[in-house]
């Protein structure tokens, strides 16, 4: 009787190999798909960055539009929000909330008048440097978003 309760016991679980080849199955999947993942993320980053400067590119054509100018350096993005006590033809808020910050967590560069245009307007991507590639690439208004 204490061998069929054995091999009952036995039959209710799982044993350490078992678990061991398991848990080595899950770590072989995870390191092929974590890589996917991860640059599907980075992607989406930098398509949520390119949206926001849409719509910042909007908000400072409205800002023109009412003013007859863009926002100088020193006025900066925040007049999209906050009207300035020196611009009488402010019509906004051009923004429903105050500017976002890109995708890493950094304001993005605005620069009246631009090298590139009327104003430039970019983030530094991923690594918050100039330059760079893939991830870490900079996202522009003056390229377009197949470069």
């Amino acid at each position: 009787m204490s061998a069929m309760t054995d091999r009952q016991h036995r039959a209710a679980g799982f044993t350490l190999i078992e678990l061991m080849v398991v848990l080595a199955i899950l770590g072989l999947l995870a390191m092929l798909v974590a890589p996917r993942l991860m640059g599907r993320m980075g992607m989406a980053k930098q398509r949520t960055a390119q949206a926001q400067m849409q719509m910042l590119a909007t908000a400072l054509d409205l800002f023109h539009l009412d003013v007859g100018r863009y926002p100088t350096d020193e006025e900066g993005l925040k007049v999209l929000y906050q009207k300035p006590d020196s611009t009488p033809a402010w019509a906004g808020p051009y923004l429903n909330k105050d500017v976002p910050k890109d995708p890493w967590g950094r304001d993005y560069v605005y620069k009246s008048p631009g090298e590139h245009g009327s104003y430039d307007l970019y983030s530094l991507g991923a690594d918050g440097q100039p330059g760079g590639e893939g991830e870490n690439a900079d996202i522009t208004n003056w390229q377009s978003a197949s470069q």
